[in-house]
């Protein structure tokens, strides 16, 4: 399938000028608030179903379906919430912090047409603590939104009412999963808890809570403008519509990229991003995130498809890909990311707030030269107990996903260079026994 938008930003994020974050140009230039005029002349019921046609999934790494997720919640119980989960967290991700900083209307808008859509009364937008030029311009846009009656009391006459406050975080990667930011909007610590109850059903203060990710109130938006039928009209399979990549690493043009789902990654890669630096040859790369398994270039000519990467064991997960070329090491590359794992563990389930840290431990050895012949076999037998089956999607023995994630690494090292690596090991066992060295 050919690319069809080579711009950064394009299709339903807009293209936008260089002020566009601002009010009166969002308004001029991007029809900013068109689509929400246009949603509350809608029964709410309407505009679940055409988010539901539209086959819109969440962009935030799950992948699900976000009209079915608001239809979940308990007809007729109230107050309700919306929560927009703007904390992007994961490493190389960076695609909701463009849009933030670029088109914050649009974010406001979508949040203020899905609080509609589920009848909600009371909005969140939590927002990263460190995006502080983000969080200047969407504070702006909030107040503008109410400046001109498309927030408060009576919204255009419609009679539906919204308060949306922008709530800052404070740093703190778990506070990505939906629950854990729940708990850190309800003043607590950001920790998860366990599931069910779903939010939708018992989420912020107890009550019915749908939290949906950037992105997809940016889609939410130009899909009430131009229709479920057309956002369903691109994609492939049951990956519909367009998605931004943050394409990072070893790459000419590393950057954003909105492209129709169903794009392959060599498209993506070799063509959008210019391909591997220096005229370099790809060893490997990492397709959603650091949370997802890797893959090889034997896989450039895959489909951007949710689905279809479930099938090779990996996951979309928040878009972001990470390119290395053959001067990697992918056990440092393993070793970094187990490193920000276990720093970021939460510490509520004992095999991630333990076996997190013992990860890093050991393969920070395997990455430095002070391996054990056995190391690479002992991170996979006690990793079961982090991801059983050591499989995409994992088994699962904490609260979250963080758990299991930081095996991802570890299980892409023994697939493809297994051997390799442990033939590695032996050698530096036998190096350091020549030495004397004792390893850490």
């Amino acid at each position: 399938m050919a690319v069809k938008e080579t711009l950064v930003i394009t299709k339903f994020l807009r293209e936008r000028t260089e002020d566009s974050w601002e009010y009166a140009a969002a308004r001029e230039h991007n029809n900013a608030y068109g689509a929400l005029e246009k949603a509350l002349k809608m029964e709410p019921a309407a505009l679940v179903e055409e988010v539901q046609k539209s086959g819109l999934r969440g962009r935030g790494g799950a992948g699900f379906g976000t009209g079915q997720k608001w239809s979940f919640l308990p007809p007729d119980i109230f107050p309700r919430y919306l929560a927009v989960n703007a904390d992007e967290g994961e490493p190389a991700t960076f695609k909701d912090h463009m849009l933030i900083e670029r088109d914050p209307h649009q974010i406001v808008e979508g949040s203020i047409i899905t609080a509609y859509a589920i009848q909600a009364h009371h909005a969140f937008i939590y927002l990263r603590g460190e995006f502080a030029l983000g969080a200047e311009r969407l504070q702006a846009a909030v107040e503008d939104a109410y400046a001109n009656g498309f927030l408060g009391k009576n919204i255009l006459g419609s009679g539906f009412d919204l308060e949306l406050i922008v709530h800052r975080g404070a740093g703190c990667y778990i506070a990505g999963d939906e629950t854990g930011l729940l708990s850190s909007l309800e003043g607590e610590r950001a920790m998860p808890r366990i599931k069910p109850p779903f939010p939708a059903v018992q989420g912020l203060y107890a009550a019915p809570t749908i939290v949906n990710n950037v992105e997809t109130m940016s889609a939410v938006t130009q899909i009430v403008n131009n229709s479920g039928e057309w956002y369903a009209g691109m994609g492939v399979g049951k990956s519909l519509g367009t998605r931004i990549f943050s394409v990072s690493g070893n790459v000419e043009r590393p950057g954003n990229y909105e492209v129709e789902l169903g794009t392959t990654f060599r498209e993506l890669i070799e063509g959008l991003a210019g391909g591997v630096k220096g005229g370099k040859q790809l060893k490997f790369f990492i397709p959603g995130g650091a949370s997802s398994p890797w893959l090889l270039p034997e896989h450039l000519d895959e489909p951007l498809d949710m689905d279809r990467a479930t099938e090779l064991g990996t996951m979309l997960g928040s878009g972001a890909i990470m390119v290395f070329d053959e001067t990697v090491d992918p056990v440092l590359i393993a070793w970094r990311i187990a490193k920000f794992f276990a720093h970021e563990s939460c510490g509520k389930c004992t095999p991630c707030r333990e076996g997190s840290g013992w990860l890093e431990k050991v393969l920070y050895r395997m990455a430095n030269g002070l391996g054990r012949a056995e190391d690479l076999d002992l991170l996979l037998g006690f990793g079961n107990n982090l991801a059983p089956g050591l499989s995409w999607p994992p088994g699962q023995t904490t609260i979250c996903q963080l758990g299991p994630s930081t095996m991802s690494p570890t299980v892409s090292l023994n697939k493809y260079w297994g051997d390799e690596i442990r033939a590695r090991l032996t050698a530096d066992e036998a190096r350091r026994k020549t030495l004397q060295v004792t390893p850490a």
